[in-house]
């Protein structure tokens, strides 16, 4: 079980796939390889749910959005940055932007007062996220605790799930408080709201692999509000479903005028198994099919919500070894560090080194373990060869780790010294990007 509020493992990704079902994330079949980020290229971000209609809409240059959020319990620090830089990524494709401060969940769960935590949302992460080259234009943040749209859509989508379904997911006990329990459906709301104001339209959000427990509810979710399933049968046939048992010949009919005007011409309508079958049809134009049955949704005053996409980046490590954590001053580098906090905060980092410099020349150093590799890899340096310079030298025992950490330090400072810059210039865009609604 994955706790989403505590989730501290960064090793076992692959065993993670395998046990929920998440799919490996594979940078090379996205436009222009060259303006993707670290990220991508490294394969850091290693996984997803439901990406395939993302992909479609950024080939073909369509709309879609990105929903993210943010937990404000402390300050931000790199690791949160991983977001940011594919937000910034996909906002170059079009894509509208979405976050939701989790202030209400914030107070749930951590016992975080609203004012505290609009303060951290404001001037510690929307503040970075500008320095950090998010555009204004299609981009908005909101608080949970202001957008009645987020809370109306939590309580209604409430109606779909109980409380054994939740324990299963989430783990809750006897002794959690109901306001836990709820932030699971404000999550969600948060994550359905963009179609409710876009109309049904691909979502993507990105997120570490511990908030996949929210994915996974919210799929399920929003597949529980349509009315139509497009798949492809068990036999190998593509098909449109009708989901509810009333008006299933009228709904039948407009499910074929939709498809109709994708192209399709032969349809096999059978009324008795609430099924129209699409012979000309293959997997390849299921995408297409729901998102043509979705705006049939909508037409009949329902929500019509398309599944949301997720991708799964890895941890950050922490310059102590373990998970980076705003709680954890000692563990992360904040993106508000002076230089000199950076500096003071790498020459204590635990690396990847042997207990002597006799043994690291011998068997080399162990790059993958390290944190000070790591934060250059993650954040810190963009040229690919350069890293692999970095790591040859690492395993061949021909670099120490204290000329290592000088080197990280150089680029750390001049990190914090143009974040800093950058939250200067971009000061007064503030008011424009937080939306009080």
């Amino acid at each position: 079980m994955i706790d989403p509020w505590s989730y501290s493992d960064t090793d076992e990704y692959s065993h993670l796939m395998d046990e929920f079902g998440i799919e490996v994330f594979d940078p090379d079949r996205l436009p222009d390889p060259e303006k993707q980020p670290r990220l991508f290229r490294q394969r850091i971000v290693f996984g997803h749910r439901g990406f395939q209609p993302v992909l479609r809409r950024i080939e073909r240059g369509e709309p879609f959005a990105i929903m993210s959020g943010l937990m404000p319990s402390g300050r931000m620090h790199l690791g949160h940055k991983m977001v940011i830089d594919q937000i910034r990524y996909f906002q170059g494709y079009g894509a509208r932007v979405f976050v939701g401060v989790a202030d209400l969940e914030s107070l749930a769960t951590r016992n975080m007062p609203l004012s505290r935590a609009r303060d951290l949302a404001i001037n510690s992460y929307v503040r970075n996220y500008l320095a950090l080259g998010i555009g204004i234009e299609g981009f908005e943040v909101y608080f949970q605790s202001l957008r009645r749209e987020v809370k109306d859509l939590a309580l209604i989508l409430g109606r779909k799930v109980n409380l054994s379904t939740m324990r299963a997911i989430y783990g809750f006990t006897d002794s959690t408080n109901l306001g836990h329990m709820y932030s699971p459906l404000l999550q969600a709301g948060d994550i359905l709201h963009p179609q409710l104001k876009l109309g049904p339209i691909p979502v993507v959000v990105p997120v570490g692999v511990d908030q996949d427990p929210h994915m996974r509810l919210c799929r399920d979710l929003s597949s529980s509000f349509r009315l139509f399933n497009a798949t492809e049968t068990s036999d190998g046939r593509i098909g449109a479903f009708v989901k509810v048992d009333d008006g299933v010949d009228g709904l039948l009919e407009k499910a074929e005028g939709a498809l109709r005007e994708l192209g399709y011409l032969d349809f096999k309508r059978i009324p008795r198994y609430k099924a129209l079958y699409v012979p000309g049809a293959s997997r390849g134009d299921l995408i297409a099919m729901d998102e043509a049955l979705s705006k049939v949704e909508v037409d009949e005053g329902e929500y019509g919500f398309l599944p949301p996409a997720s991708t799964y980046h890895r941890f950050i490590k922490g310059l102590t070894g373990e998970k980076m954590s705003s709680s954890k001053p000692e563990t992360a580098i904040f993106l508000d560090d002076t230089p000199e906090e950076g500096e003071r905060k790498m020459k204590k980092a635990i690396t990847g080194g042997r207990e002597t410099a006799q043994e690291q020349r011998k068997k080399g150093g162990r790059p993958e373990v390290c944190s000070v590799y790591l934060t250059m890899l993650y954040h810190l340096v963009d040229d690919d060869r350069e890293m692999e310079r970095i790591e040859a030298e690492c395993r061949a025992g021909e670099r120490l780790c204290g000329g290592c950490k000088k080197e990280a330090i150089g680029h750390l400072r001049a990190f914090l010294e143009g974040m800093k810059e950058k939250r200067d210039q971009t000061e007064h865009l503030l008011e424009e990007f937080v939306r009080d609604d």
